[in-house]
């Protein structure tokens, strides 16, 4: 019972009040349901429940959803039915089970094939009925790609591209930074071997370089805060290969790795929100800012999956550019696990007000979250065709994403590639339809202009106006195109 034991004292570390005889009753019903079965590494089955649920008691989520991530392959891969699942354990846990298992049937075969888009419908509506599904299911595919290589070469490249195409961009949606991180590196060198070789034999010398250059600036930094009273703690991370190599690629970057100014980017952690504006001054005082590359103020204005943080890059130790991030150990933790770290916190602030089992629900986790899942799911009862569907997901839901701003200053998450009327329509459909131009940052362009992060956006409308059918030659949000699509159809 060592590896039990070991997971009860994890989560006692974060939560004394937890349900440990509910975690130890799932425990051992999963290892009687599992017994005898082996994974391909030839280790008990056991061993991976109970790896997702130490992920999960990473996350410090609750003992409903451990115990879930403990049992939530016996309906799949034993002769335990739903139905005694729910006997033995009630219907929440019942219903987090039946969540993943349906998920786990997802099997990438390509965007054409109905029965995968279909299971992606399946895989939304559980998300939006509750969160902690998803949560189950990336600490599994974290787990199944940390002992990827055990499974047959088809399956690896599968499993890894299913991973880059679906599962990373879910984690990054959702703010878990860290896990996406880790998935896509472990995908990485199943789904591009030669691309990932030349990453890492390009990068390892740059790494070492300016490893050693963040220490000397981290002691700078800590004189400089130290003088003014501001209590830190600074680290630094290097950038994951995968988003490294997709960084490279950029046109403006061209695979030259010294435009690359977070290959280690350095984090400043403090206590309060005054505390990051005020290190923010400091360094600044210090240092000067890089002209035109601005100043990212994600506190003021948090990213749309909940990102906070200060972002600013300035002439450093013998004028290199450094780029750093300031953050509360709040905002740190919340960037790393994202909605996950929602849960703790919430609970933590909440411990008074209500009783555990309210709080392991999840009560607390801000409904904008899943704003962009509630979209989806309500798209799929509209749409009529699975291939809109699959290029709603891929493109709006799954794609990289940017981040503008609208004149007072709001902040929209719009896909990679989006342009002017992509972001009038995700205002308003009416602004949408009545856009005749375009502002950037003070300047007018097309409007099949490609959106940049950072973009400051106005649009010039005009009362009664109507969409263009050439508009549907260069907008990519699926909300622009069914908008433009119905009025030029209408006015045929």
């Amino acid at each position: 019972m060592n590896d039990l034991d070991s997971l009860i004292v994890k989560v006692q570390n974060h939560n004394s009040d937890a349900d440990f005889s509910l975690i130890r009753k799932a425990y051992e019903f999963a290892m009687i349901a599992h017994a005898g079965q082996k994974r391909y590494s030839g280790e008990p089955v056991i061993i991976h429940p109970l790896a997702v649920a130490n992920i999960l008691a990473d996350y410090h989520l609750g003992s409903v959803s451990i115990a879930a991530g403990l049992l939530h392959d016996v309906v799949e891969d034993s002769n335990v039915s739903l139905s005694e699942l729910e006997r033995e354990f009630g219907r929440e846990i019942a219903g987090l089970v039946e969540g993943v298992t349906k998920i786990s049937q997802i099997k990438l075969r390509g965007s054409s094939d109905e029965e995968f888009v279909e299971n992606l419908r399946k895989m939304l509506l559980a998300m939006a009925k509750d969160l902690r599904v998803i949560l189950v299911k990336l600490a599994d595919r974290l787990h199944n790609m940390q002992t990827l290589q055990y499974l047959p070469l088809e399956k690896q490249f599968k499993n890894a591209k299913e991973t880059l195409e679906v599962y990373g961009p879910l984690a990054e949606r959702l703010g878990m930074g860290e896990i996406k991180g880790q998935l896509e590196d472990l995908a990485f060198p199943y789904v591009f071997p030669q691309d990932y070789q030349w990453v890492i034999n390009y990068s390892k010398p740059h790494y070492r370089k300016a490893e050693e250059f963040l220490k000397k600036s981290t002691r700078v930094i800590y004189k400089e805060l130290a003088k003014e009273g501001i209590r830190a703690k600074i680290t630094s991370r290097p950038k994951h290969l995968y988003s490294l190599w997709q960084k490279l690629l950029r046109p403006e970057i061209n695979r030259d790795i010294s435009r690359v100014y977070d290959l280690v980017a350095m984090r400043i952690l403090v206590e309060t929100v005054r505390d990051c504006y005020a290190a923010l001054g400091i360094i600044h005082s210090h240092w000067k800012p890089v002209p035109n590359q601005g100043i990212s103020d994600f506190i003021a204005q948090p990213k749309p999956n909940g990102y906070r943080s200060l972002h600013t890059k300035v002439f450093s130790l013998d004028e290199r550019i450094l780029e750093i991030q300031i953050r509360t150990f709040e905002m740190h933790e919340e960037a790393e696990n994202g909605i996950a770290a929602h849960w703790f916190y919430a609970n933590e602030k909440n411990k008074s007000k209500v009783n555990q089992s309210r709080r392991d629900e999840g009560f607390f986790v801000p409904g904008n979250k899943l704003a962009w899942v509630k979209q989806l799911v309500s798209w799929q009862k509209e749409v009529v065709g699975s291939q809109e569907f699959m290029e709603a997901l891929k493109f709006d839901a799954l794609a990289h994403r940017i981040f503008v701003f609208s004149p007072k200053g709001d902040v929209y998450d719009l896909p990679q590639g989006a342009t002017p009327v992509d972001f009038a329509y995700a205002i308003h459909s009416s602004l949408g339809n009545e856009t005749q131009a375009a502002i950037i940052n003070g300047k007018m362009v097309a409007l099949d202009y490609k959106l940049r992060s950072g973009d400051l956006v106005k649009i010039i409308n005009k009362e009664g106006g109507r969409p263009s059918e050439k508009w549907l030659r260069f907008v990519v949000t699926q909300q622009a195109r069914r908008h433009i699509a119905r009025h030029c159809s209408a006015r045929v």
